[in-house]
């Protein structure tokens, strides 16, 4: 197999098309299912469309996220009721997290959620997310922490205040007693904070498990490493195009 051509850096002003976003979306959905990340139909992945308005894509209520393409994809409001005809339900009660994110962090142009074991298993320990390893270390100080009020009701607008001014603008939150968000730019950084923060739940349960004192590095070597890790708008950007090839070769029906 011909090795493939080098990634050319992206403009950093570009503004993603509609079909450019459906595609990215799309992608990350099938990269949460095939790295073991979903809920079954439940959670959700949603990026924000360009132009005037709230819109946003997200997964048609009741579809695996092995299944989702990019052309099923449903724009929603902000309250996530249907913008376009869909044969396939929405669940707006399911969107109120992603509505208070994106419409109160104007970078948030994609949020993700999830319910993973490793997740809701760190978001029930009082310590939160530990420094056990150079990958948890990055997300020092770039964690933010919700409290649990309840399963989220489209009807609790001070609970959507709440979680907003919780996340600040941190690029990742764990909500206690129920699951991980990220925040980025796009959906290549998005992904990146959840594949990592996803990890980083796994290492610290995986260290736990062994029944043995943890080795907490020093305060300096965690900020040290923590300011090793580059930040910006194209964060994560080079594992994205490695995965979309991955997808492109193994499951191209994702773009249909």
């Amino acid at each position: 197999m011909p090795l493939p051509p080098p990634p050319i850096r992206p403009d950093p002003d570009h503004v993603p098309t509609e079909r450019e976003l459906r595609e990215d979306l799309a992608a990350a959905y099938r990269l949460v299912a095939l790295y073991g990340m979903t809920d079954l139909v439940f959670t959700h992945l949603s990026v924000r469309l360009p132009g005037e308005g709230h819109r946003f894509l997200v997964n048609p209520y009741g579809m695996l996220f092995e299944e989702i393409t990019a052309s099923s994809l449903v724009e929603v409001d902000a309250e996530g009721a249907p913008a376009q005809p869909t044969a396939w339900p929405v669940n707006p009660a399911g969107f109120v997290i992603h509505s208070a994110v994106h419409r109160g962090r104007a970078n948030a142009a994609c949020v993700m959620h999830t319910h993973t074991i490793a997740g809701m298993a760190v978001a029930a320990q009082i310590g939160g997310l530990l420094p056990l390893n150079q990958i948890s270390m990055e997300f020092d100080g770039r964690v933010a922490y919700h409290d649990y009020e309840g399963v989220a009701a489209d009807d609790n607008m001070s609970e959507r205040e709440r979680l907003v001014a919780d996340l600040g603008d941190k690029p990742c939150m764990i909500l206690r007693h129920h699951g991980l968000l990220t925040v980025g730019h796009t959906v290549a950084e998005a992904f990146y904070w959840m594949w990592y923060l996803e990890q980083s739940c796994r290492i610290q349960l995986a260290a736990q498990s062994g029944g043995v004192p943890l080795a907490i590095p020093s305060r300096g070597t965690v900020e040290r490493t923590r300011a090793q890790f580059s930040l910006g708008p194209t964060k994560g950007w080079l594992p994205w195009q490695a995965l979309k090839r991955k997808l492109n070769r193994e499951q191209p029906g994702y773009r249909d």
